[in-house]
């Protein structure tokens, strides 16, 4: 056998060895790539479209999410405002408005909003007569003096 002879089969065992070699590591290489693409089967749904397709449809979602959620933020902020301008804060002060009349029979009602805005309402009793008294206020500030036992009404009201 001659040299060259030689050489040509190593290099020929050579070669085939190289190509075995090449075929395991495309046989793994080839096993990763199924798994990854299984795996993004899973993530997507097994839908047809790839990831990035994915992606932006989730972040459409997102979009939806965050318009929905200031649209209810903002109905809460009108819920808000309406219950802060309802009646929500009242007391009551019985009181004799006159000497030896006995009973507390006389009151103060005090309807207002959370800004001090609404209404003092008195009924002063006496032994022959009722005597019913309405006065407005607007932000705390009455525009008639108002009695100590509806400045009381008023304070308890808001404390309340």
């Amino acid at each position: 056998m001659n040299v060259s002879a030689s050489v040509a089969a190593w290099i020929a065992i050579g070669a085939a060895i190289a190509a075995a070699l090449a075929l395991v590591l495309a046989a793994v290489l080839y096993g990763k790539l199924r798994r990854v693409r299984q795996s993004q089967l899973v993530l997507l749904g097994g839908g047809k479209s790839d990831l990035v397709d994915f992606a932006v449809s989730l972040q459409g979602r997102i979009d939806d999410l965050h318009r929905a959620v200031d649209e209810v933020a903002a109905a809460l902020a009108r819920v808000d405002r309406r219950v802060d301008e309802t009646v929500s804060k009242t007391a009551i002060v019985r009181y004799d408005a006159y000497e030896n009349t006995g009973g507390h029979q006389s009151a103060s009602v005090a309807l207002l909003d959370s800004a001090r805005t609404g209404f003092v309402l008195s009924a002063i009793q006496g032994r022959d007569y009722a005597r019913i008294y309405v006065k407005e206020l607007d932000r705390g500030h009455a525009t008639v003096a108002l009695s100590p036992e509806e400045l009381e009404a008023v304070e308890r009201a808001m404390s309340s």
